[in-house]
């Protein structure tokens, strides 16, 4: 049984072509400023709903992001070496604007 809190701990992502994915709330602040904004600022929709659409992001470009995300959030307190995060070159410039936008 899903209780109030339980639903906050995750925030719904969605793309252009109306792919979701679930990221973790504490990830998604976190590792975006813009989502930081959104989810926390109060007088956004989202912060309400728990759910961010993102028109201008295609699904694909999405995942990477929700990728390095997740890669932010293992690696962010590692005293080792990171290991690269890799971005196909095909999709570099689109990932970099989508990057600039999500401010992460």
């Amino acid at each position: 049984m899903n209780n109030e809190s339980e639903d906050d701990k995750y925030v719904k992502l969605i793309s252009t072509e109306g792919h979701e994915f679930l990221l973790e709330r504490d990830i998604a602040i976190a590792g975006s400023g813009t989502i930081r904004t959104m989810l926390e600022g109060g007088q956004f929709r989202e912060s309400n709903e728990n759910l961010v659409r993102f028109p201008d992001i295609s699904g694909f470009i999405l995942e990477r992001v929700v990728q390095y995300l997740h890669y932010k959030a293992q690696f962010s307190q590692a005293n080792t070496r990171i290991p690269d995060f890799t971005v196909e070159p095909e999709v570099a410039l689109e990932l970099m604007i989508a990057a600039k936008y999500l401010n992460c």
